[in-house]
C-alpha cells in the first residue's frame, strides 16, 4: 500500500482475511489509477442482519488533494448484493468511475504561468534615448525611452535588470521592445523560462 492510511472497518459481519484481502486488491487498483490518493477507508456492512439474506453494504471514501471522494453501494432490489464479493466489485467499479471523472478535470492540467522575457541593460545612449537589452536567451534587443514603463527611461542604467515585451513587427533595428520594466535583482533569473 503506498497511501498514507487505509482503514477497513467491519459492522455487522465478523472480521475476514479473504474479504481484506478482496478490499486491499481493489485499493491497490485505485492507488495505480490516481497517485495522489493519500487516504482510503472502506467500510462492509451487513446492516440487515433480520432478513434471511443479507445484503452487503460498502461504503469507500477517499482522500485527493483538496477533494474528498465518497461512494455507498445501496444494495438494490436484485439481491445481488447478498454475496459481499459482488457488493465490493460493485462499489469499487463506482469509485474507479468517479476517480476516472477527477482525474479528467484535474490530470495533465499545471497551472500555466507566462514568465516575461527578462534581460540587462547593455548599452544606453541618453541623447537619443535608445538602448539596448541582452535578454536571458542571449539576444540583443533594441528600446527606445517610449517603450519604458512611465518616465523611468532617465533612471535606467546599464547592468540594470528588465522585463520586456518584444514587438512582433519588423523594424529597421531588428528585434525592438514595445514594453520595458525595471525589476529588482530578486525577481531578476539569468536563465530563461
Amino acid at each position: 500500500m503506498t497511501t498514507e492510511s487505509t482503514d477497513i472497518t467491519f459492522q455487522g459481519i465478523a472480521p475476514s482475511d479473504a474479504i481484506t484481502a478482496k478490499v486491499e486488491e481493489r485499493i491497490a487498483k485505485l492507488e495505480a489509477m490516481s497517485p495522489e490518493l493519500h487516504k482510503c477507508h472502506v467500510w462492509v456492512r451487513a446492516p440487515n442482519k433480520k432478513h434471511k439474506a443479507t445484503q452487503y453494504v460498502i461504503d469507500i471514501s477517499v482522500e485527493l488533494p483538496g477533494q474528498t471522494l465518497a461512494i455507498t453501494r445501496h444494495p438494490g432490489d436484485d439481491k445481488a448484493h447478498t454475496d459481499v464479493y459482488i457488493a465490493i466489485r460493485d462499489a469499487f467499479n463506482a469509485m474507479e468511475r468517479k476517480l476516472c471523472k477527477w482525474g479528467d478535470t484535474h490530470k495533465e492540467r499545471p497551472e500555466t504561468h507566462v514568465q516575461p522575457l527578462q534581460g540587462r541593460i547593455a548599452m544606453l545612449n541618453g541623447h537619443t534615448g535608445y538602448g539596448h537589452i541582452e535578454t536571458t536567451d542571449g539576444r540583443l534587443i533594441y528600446f527606445h525611452r517610449n517603450a519604458v514603463d512611465g518616465d523611468g527611461f532617465d533612471a535606467l542604467n546599464e547592468g540594470d535588470t528588465v522585463e520586456l515585451s518584444l514587438d512582433n513587427k519588423d523594424s529597421e533595428k531588428g528585434p525592438h521592445a514595445s514594453f520595458v520594466r525595471p525589476i529588482g535583482a530578486m525577481r531578476f533569473a539569468d536563465t530563461p523560462h
